[in-house]
């Protein structure tokens, strides 16, 4: 939420939190169906792919498109500084995929 532009809100029928910028989704927070809880951010696949063979509590993007999307189990072996990476560069994405003039209106 620190990030600027971000909005959050709660998607009932997923169960998850989401977060946003310019009106797209960058992060899902929530459950899988086991209750474990979980992080969902999308990443250029080269780096989501090396990240799941580095460790095993990221997996394809749970119930989102496998190639562009990685969830992370919050309660695995996954350091911090790898998930906040993560988010950052889940936000950079979503970021760079808005218009100019959303992008400045984000930026001031």
């Amino acid at each position: 939420m620190s990030k600027q532009g971000v909005t959050k809100d709660y998607k009932e029928e997923w169960q998850a939190a989401r977060y946003m910028i310019g009106g797209k989704m960058f992060a899902m927070q929530g459950d899988d169906n086991t209750n474990r809880p979980i992080i969902t951010l999308k990443l250029i696949p080269a780096d989501g792919d090396f990240l799941r063979r580095q460790y095993e509590d990221i997996i394809p993007g749970y119930y989102m498109n496998k190639e562009h999307w990685n969830s992370v189990y919050l309660d695995g072996s996954v350091p911090d500084d790898i998930v906040r990476d993560m988010i950052d560069k889940s936000y950079s994405i979503l970021f760079a995929s808005l218009t100019k003039k959303a992008q400045k209106e984000i930026t001031g």
